[in-house]
C-alpha cells in the first residue's frame, strides 16, 4: 500500500460504539471547526449542522429518523450530527457538504474517535422534528464516538463488524480514456 497518513489508513466506520463514552464539548467543537475549514466552491460554505449528544433532545430527534435497523446501534454513539446543506441554487452544495464531513471524519480519527455516516434517513422527518428552515436539505447523519465491543452488537451485525476491511484495487477505480478521442 502507498504510504498513506495514518489518519486515512486507520479510519474505519464501525457500528460498535462504546455506550458509556462521552464526547466532550471541546471534542465536538474541534470536529465542527474541522468541518468549518473545509474547502467549498467560491467559499460559500453551504453546510449546516444539528448536533445531539447522547440522551439529549436533539440526539433523540435525529435517532428516531434513522432506519430501525440503524437505530439498534446508532443510539450507542456519543454524538449524532445531522449534516445538511443550503439549497441556494449552488449546484455543488452537496459536494461541498461532503468535503466538510470528510474533514470532520479525519479530525475525529486524529482525536481517537470513530465516525459512521448514514444516508438512508427520513429527510422530511428530520426537517420537521428539528424545525429546519425550508432552504436546508438534510443529507447525512454522522454517528461519532469511541469504539465499543463489537460482540455487544445484535448478532446479525457481528460478522460484518469483525470482518477484515477491504477496498477495491486502484486499477478498478481508474477510467481508461486512451481511446476516447479516436
Amino acid at each position: 500500500m502507498t504510504d498513506l497518513t495514518p489518519l486515512l489508513a486507520f479510519r474505519w466506520s464501525p457500528r460498535s460504539f462504546d455506550p458509556g463514552a462521552e464526547l466532550s464539548r471541546t471534542e465536538a467543537a474541534t470536529l465542527l471547526e474541522a468541518a468549518r475549514w473545509a474547502p467549498s466552491i467560491d467559499n460559500r460554505q453551504p453546510w449546516r449542522f444539528a448536533l445531539g449528544h447522547r440522551d439529549d433532545d436533539t440526539f433523540k430527534r435525529i435517532l428516531v429518523n434513522l432506519l430501525p435497523a440503524d437505530q439498534r446501534w446508532a443510539g450507542r454513539a456519543s454524538m449524532l450530527l445531522l449534516a445538511a446543506y443550503a439549497r441556494t441554487g449552488h449546484p455543488f452544495a452537496a459536494y461541498d457538504l461532503g468535503q466538510a464531513v470528510a474533514h470532520l471524519t479525519v479530525q475525529a480519527t486524529a482525536l481517537g474517535l470513530h465516525v459512521r455516516q448514514l444516508t438512508d434517513i427520513d429527510h422530511a422527518g428530520l426537517t420537521a422534528d428539528l424545525d429546519l428552515p425550508p432552504e436546508l436539505r438534510p443529507y447525512v447523519v454522522v454517528a461519532v464516538g469511541q469504539l465499543g465491543d463489537p460482540l455487544s452488537l445484535p448478532a446479525d451485525l457481528v460478522a460484518d463488524e469483525t470482518a477484515l476491511r477491504h477496498r477495491r484495487p486502484l486499477a478498478e477505480l481508474m477510467l481508461s480514456c486512451a481511446d476516447a478521442g479516436q
